[in-house]
């Protein structure tokens, strides 16, 4: 049977490339916003980010939001050491002046209770956002990763690029690492989904367009779907118990990913695939090695393969 790859969605594609190579320990990196996940996200860097990270600067519209995570944050840590990342507020003139800038800034967060794509909900208001500091970081000539952790992740990451100038390495979008851990949360729950454990994958996006595979070499687009669907609304089912998803998130798409990024490891994030305006961002298993971006290229069952092409082209249409 006849395999086919994730390359062969894209006539051209841009050098994934980054300005300067990855420091491998004691960078710094820059937080934007500390509402549910952005404070969540924090937690997590300061716990599991060093060596990795040597200092985290935070920056939130609200003073003394960034005041209260200073203090609380530099009061962590074990009795007799004191090897966890430092944490400081920066001003917003400065938050380029680091080697990785995370946006977990968001506006219209949907309250509970809304049907519907919550994450796409946020698109219009966040897009506004993004595009600002986007812009910023072009003018500043930001040389580090900028990190999208805010929904719509995907959608988002093209903002940031197209307003920026970066080059298409430098945007990242971080949402893919906690669909992985969902398909893995029913792949322990129900036999008939294990083997994803061992040879399962995720692609796309952070919300409907996600492609679940059971397999890769083995491949079932049925049972494929049926986890996918699980999946995607798992979100959901959190809401439908009376709380906001965030906590997963923020460490499973956010922490853990971020710093896998920095260690040079790989990890599920959203890459640039094509040229120009002609092109999405796209989530798949990733590394930067040096200041090179390599990403995983198997050769895949041609169902699966159309349904990535299908979630591609949903991507570029927005």
């Amino acid at each position: 049977m006849r395999k086919r790859y994730i390359t062969e969605l894209f006539k051209d594609m841009e050098e994934l490339k980054l300005p300067v190579p990855l420091k491998g320990n004691g960078n710094r990196v820059h937080l934007l916003a500390l509402g549910d996940v952005g404070a969540n996200l924090l937690l997590g860097l300061k716990l599991m980010g060093a060596p990795v990270i040597d200092a985290i600067g935070i920056f939130d519209v609200n003073p003394n939001v960034a005041l209260r995570y200073e203090m609380e944050m530099n009061q962590i840590g074990a009795p007799f050491s004191d090897d966890l990342p430092k944490v400081e507020i920066v001003e917003e003139d400065q938050l380029f002046d680091c080697d990785m800038f995370i946006f977990c800034a968001s506006k219209a967060v949907p309250k509970i209770g809304v049907q519907g794509d919550v994450r796409m909900m946020q698109l219009k208001a966040n897009s506004e956002i993004v595009s600002y500091y986007g812009k910023k970081a072009g003018e500043v000539g930001f040389s580090g990763i900028f990190a999208v952790v805010s929904d719509p992740v995907d959608p988002l990451c093209k903002a940031t690029l197209m307003s920026s100038g970066l080059k298409p390495a430098q945007v990242k979008g971080y949402g893919l690492g906690v669909m992985n851990r969902r398909a893995m949360y029913y792949a322990k729950k129900d036999e008939r989904f294990a083997v994803f454990l061992d040879e399962g994958r995720v692609f796309g996006p952070h919300g409907g367009d996600l492609v679940v595979a059971n397999s890769i070499e083995n491949y079932d687009d049925e049972l494929s779907g049926e986890l996918t669907e699980l999946t995607t609304t798992c979100n959901l089912k959190v809401r439908e118990l009376g709380f906001k998803p965030f906590i997963a998130p923020a460490l499973s798409s956010g922490a853990f990913s971020l710093i896998a990024t920095l260690a040079g490891q790989w990890n599920y994030s959203s890459l640039w695939l094509g040229r120009g305006e002609d092109g999405a961002f796209l989530g798949v298993k990733n590394r930067i090695s040096g200041d090179e971006i390599e990403f995983e290229n198997l050769g895949l069952p041609e169902e699966l393969y159309k349904r990535i092409e299908e979630a591609y082209e949903n991507l570029r249409g927005l």
